[in-house]
């Protein structure tokens, strides 16, 4: 080709682009109707098939961090979702994970930290408005949920009116406003109670160790052969690992020593004793990376998939210092961020990681 012919081309080239640049609000305007359309249309839940389907709308803690909110995980089976804790962004995150919020059945809380609590509002009312739902979502928990539940309710009562004002029944009946509080006694360890069970699907309780917080609970799912337990905020526990004997996924709090001990020596240097006395209290009460690994391998588990996640691991090289030693101890684990999900085919073996959309 001569060097005219490339001028001509890639001045051709280079004017349609000055086209399309100077019209793109047209062409936007254009294409926006159908690309929106596909957007609402968008439903994961319907593609998941049949099984039990586990997705991190929250990876994190309570401290901020680029990929991980605060901790939330959603466990799908019948086309249903029922929530572990909802930390703030949980809500918005299942909607970028394309995860229709008005499929959402019951909440299930750990214990009652505000990381675990602070977008349940948000998405009592997200969930109220997408599914039209016309009873309030229910929230299971142990002794205390229903004092967040009612003051939850009271701090969103005037939204809850407005929107209805708004948009009548047909989208905002007040009967299925706000939540509606479902509370357990914690059982003894070493046993489980038996919180949810319909249409196959089984959701069990059972004590873990976060002291000096109690009550302080996980949950095990069990759906067509599948099993997935959840471990809340704890010490590294005998109990989790007696009911976490060959669970097809862990997913299991953790929290670097090393990093938090840097951090509150560095507060403390800094100036900030009170920064670095909570850096210094929060070690003795949640389980270290190797120490989750550890239980993964003696429970036999198929997959471990690692949430709450503290520190926030944004710097590069923090990820290689928070993971140090686990390989040794255990390989099938998964570092989770906001969006990992996980399928589950009914009666079988697969543990398959999901492309997720965010």
């Amino acid at each position: 080709m001569t060097i005219s012919k490339r001028f001509i081309i890639l001045s051709v080239i280079a004017l349609i682009a000055v086209g399309i640049y100077a019209n793109q609000t047209l062409i936007m305007r254009q294409l926006l109707p159908t690309a929106a359309t596909r957007v609402i249309q968008f439903d994961v839940i319907s593609d998941l098939g049949e099984g039990l389907h586990v997705a991190l709308c929250g990876a994190g803690g309570p401290m901020p961090s680029d990929n991980r909110s605060g901790p939330c995980v959603a466990v799908i089976a019948n086309s249903e979702m029922f929530i572990i804790d909802v930390g703030v962004g949980g809500s918005s995150n299942l909607a970028r994970m394309g995860l229709n919020r008005g499929a959402i059945e019951a909440v299930f809380l750990t214990h009652f930290h505000s990381d675990h609590i602070g977008g349940l509002g948000e998405l009592a009312m997200n969930r109220w408005v997408a599914g039209s739902h016309t009873s309030p979502l229910t929230v299971h928990g142990p002794s205390g949920v229903s004092e967040v539940v009612a003051g939850f309710n009271q701090a969103y009562a005037q939204d809850s009116v407005h929107r209805y004002d708004h948009h009548g029944n047909s989208v905002a009946n007040l009967s299925g406003s706000g939540l509606v509080a479902s509370s357990h006694q914690v059982p003894e360890l070493g046993q489980k109670t038996m919180v949810y069970d319909k249409s196959g699907l089984t959701v069990e309780m059972f004590a873990v160790d976060h002291q000096p917080i109690s009550p302080a609970v996980g949950y095990l799912f069990t759906f067509k052969g599948r099993t997935v337990l959840i471990s809340g905020d704890t010490t590294k526990s005998a109990n989790i690992e007696l009911f976490s004997k060959q669970v097809d996924l862990l997913v299991h709090e953790a929290l670097s020593n090393e990093l938090l001990s840097v951090m509150s020596q560095s507060a403390e240097r800094a100036g900030n004793s009170p920064l670095s006395k909570i850096f210094h209290d929060v070690l003795d009460y949640h389980t270290s990376p190797t120490e989750v690994a550890e239980i993964a391998r003696d429970a036999d588990v198929g997959h471990l998939l690692y949430y709450h996640i503290v520190p926030p691991l944004d710097i590069p090289g923090l990820e290689a210092i928070w993971l140090d030693g686990v390989d040794d101890i255990f390989t099938k684990y998964t570092l989770g961020v906001d969006g990992t999900m996980f399928t589950l085919p009914g009666n079988s073996t697969e543990i398959i990681k999901v492309d997720s959309r965010m």
